[in-house]
């Protein structure tokens, strides 16, 4: 009985090494250096703009980040779960609602400073076709932006399963989404996607939560936050994901860190990569003394050297 565990769960860990692993096969290579300045987000989960929308409640603070690393010059790579399409159908709708994110989104492209990544809730986006079909529309801007920009498209651009950032120091930084290390969010997606659009999307008017989500199970983050930093360990690289919304950046595990979620009930955290180091970085809504309210930056962990 003891042999037959053992070989079931070698089996198991064979199966999320190997997808980890999968997702860097021909993946997008990109240079890290001293001037390189990144700026990783993941898990935004735009909605659709009605009581299930998590993003909505943050989608001011997300704006006021994205205005400060478009001006300041960074690089803008999404680690998946960008938009919630497992919940939502229509990814037309979630663009018109969040119109203004994906108008400064463009401008990103326009610059060659944006990288996509899928992951469990968008898995869609890896297919072309599909990603094409939403580019040839037309979208609304917001009432308030210039008239020259009343409308505009969402740039066709891939979405990758992984993003390799190369470096010249003794480990270059391997970048996915990190649903990897779970059968149900990789492989059965699909299933996994119709328990949640239709079980537990209506269950949470109510409370309850999906216990299925490594975002709100503990357990199952605890399991996947393993898997991923035995990965780096055995691999001898770097391994940055989002996926548990669990933000890590630590000066000791020198091989995983996570960049967190946007879906946060007060902030929104991102890494940033700057000169060379990285810092885990939150973005919330602060009260000066005279009772006004301002987007606040705070560095919560770093700036950790990467060169080590």
């Amino acid at each position: 009985m003891a042999e037959l565990d053992y070989s079931t769960e070698m089996g198991l860990k064979m199966g999320y090494y190997s997808r980890i692993s999968k997702s860097f096969e021909g993946a997008l290579r990109l240079p890290l250096n001293r001037n390189s300045k990144y700026v990783l987000i993941s898990d935004c989960h735009r909605g659709v703009g009605n009581s299930n929308d998590n993003f909505l409640k943050n989608q001011n603070l997300y704006f006021a980040a994205l205005q400060h690393y478009y001006k300041a010059g960074y690089t803008y790579i999404e680690l998946g779960d960008g938009d919630e399409l497992w919940e939502n159908r229509s990814m037309k709708q979630i663009i018109e609602t969040h119109s203004n994110v994906f108008l400064l989104l463009s401008r990103f492209h326009e610059q060659n400073r944006l990288y996509m990544l899928y992951g469990n809730h968008d898995m869609v986006k890896k297919n072309n076709r599909y990603t094409k079909k939403i580019c040839q529309c037309c979208h609304h801007a917001p009432e308030d932006f210039l008239a020259w920009e009343k409308e505009f498209s969402i740039p066709n651009i891939p979405f990758y399963p992984g993003i390799i950032l190369e470096t010249n120091f003794p480990m270059d930084i391997y970048l996915t989404h990190g649903h990897q290390t779970d059968l149900f969010n990789s492989t059965f997606w699909r299933l996994s996607r119709f328990l949640v659009r239709y079980l537990w999307k209506p269950l949470e008017h109510f409370g309850v939560l999906d216990p299925t989500s490594a975002a709100k199970n503990y357990t199952r983050k605890d399991k996947a936050e393993k898997r991923l930093q035995h990965w780096a360990k055995e691999e001898n690289h770097i391994l940055i994901t989002g996926h548990t919304h669990r933000p890590t950046l630590s000066f000791e595990d020198i091989f995983y860190y996570n960049s967190g979620s946007c879906v946060h009930p007060r902030c929104i955290t991102c890494l940033e990569i700057e000169r060379s180091r990285i810092c885990l970085v939150k973005w919330t809504l602060s009260t000066r003394t005279d009772m006004s309210l301002y987007v606040s930056r705070e560095i919560l962990a770093g700036p950790v050297a990467l060169n080590r």
